[in-house]
């Protein structure tokens, strides 16, 4: 999906990010490119938290009723990951894929150097839609490789106890993997929770996680409090003091590093999306739907979009039609660095 937000000015100073944390992070209306009277809701990035793990980007759209059209645009240096909850989305691309985007089937795109694809709703007029989009960086290994797609429809789940469950839908969680490829330790997974249970989910202490709210809300055990984002480089606000942050569908709830579980807890019962992942090898320059790592890469990568260049290709059955790249701001693009 295409993005119209610039990178913020890398944060100065040293940065501390070991340890439990509880960083609230509050969804933001954005706009969307090629799109109109689409709500889209953002948690990442962050200024404050750009990444967690892989992961670089979060969105959601819906729930609404909407036509989606999102035409011909382009990516670089990243997967995405398409994770629908309502509605179909037919999805086509430069490498020839042309399929239909359904509830509980993962489409992971990985751009490589460069690819280009579309996203339209299924149908003529306006229909349920809700969903993510997530997107991961590629490393150093892989961000100038081929373009590739995939889906998989059965993935496997990991059993929390008292009826609740997780499908992993990226990476690995506990010891259930997911068969999408990744090419950095990651973990992406669909916690499913019954009301009125209280489960423990696996985690690995030397990776960094992170909690949104799908559909319900939940409440994660932290142990400490949980500050808000927006204000983490000055004294407070607190958003909830104690043990506990709730997590719904406005908000994602960072965790840090050093946690070997988490426990979940929901009333009514609650969907949650649990991203997690190895503290990632670089800082990255993101700008559009471009992720790489200098403002020459995203200088180079802009102009090749907008000569029309074959490094993008040509998603299948479309004609000329394209959404143009932005302007680039008028510094230089910098790393995005975390500041908590």
């Amino acid at each position: 999906m295409t993005r119209l937000d610039v990178a913020p000015p890398a944060s100065e100073g040293p940065v501390e990010c070991d340890g439990p944390r509880a960083l609230v992070v509050e969804a933001r209306e954005v706009p969307l490119g090629g799109v109109r009277g689409m709500e889209v809701h953002r948690t990442l990035p962050h200024r404050s938290l750009p990444m967690v793990g892989a992961w670089c980007f979060l969105d959601r759209f819906g729930p609404q009723n909407t036509l989606m059209r999102v035409e011909p645009h382009p990516h670089i240096g990243l997967q995405t990951v398409t994770w629908p909850i309502i509605g179909e989305v037919r999805h086509r691309d430069a490498v020839g894929s042309d399929v239909v985007v359904r509830p509980g089937a993962l489409n992971l795109m990985t751009s490589g150097a460069g690819i280009a694809h579309s996203e339209y709703s299924v149908g003529e007029g306006p229909i349920p839609l809700d969903a993510l989009q997530l997107w991961v960086a590629l490393p150093e290994s892989r961000r100038h490789g081929a373009p590739a797609f995939e889906r998989h429809e059965d993935l496997p789940v990991l059993d929390l106890g008292d009826g609740a469950d997780a499908v992993v839908v990226m990476g690995t969680l506990g010891a259930v993997a997911s068969p999408a490829t990744v090419h950095t330790p990651i973990v992406g997974a669909e916690l499913r929770l019954p009301p009125g249970v209280s489960v423990r989910v696996p985690l690995r202490p030397d990776w960094e996680y992170a909690v949104y709210g799908m559909t319900g809300s939940a409440e994660a055990v932290t142990g400490v409090d949980a500050v808000d984002a927006d204000a983490v480089r000055r004294p407070g606000p607190v958003l909830e003091a104690g043990e506990t942050a709730s997590v719904d569908h406005t908000r994602l709830v960072y965790l840090g590093t050093g946690r070997d579980h988490l426990e979940l807890r929901s009333t009514d019962g609650a969907r949650v999306f649990l991203l997690g992942g190895e503290p990632f090898e670089a800082d990255i320059v993101m700008w559009w739907n471009f992720v790489g790592r200098t403002h020459d890469e995203i200088v180079a990568a802009r102009e090749a979009w907008e000569g029309h260049s074959e490094r993008f290709g040509d998603v299948v059955d479309h004609g000329p039609e394209r959404i143009p790249a932005p302007p680039l701001p008028a510094v230089r693009l910098t790393a995005r660095r975390r500041r908590v």
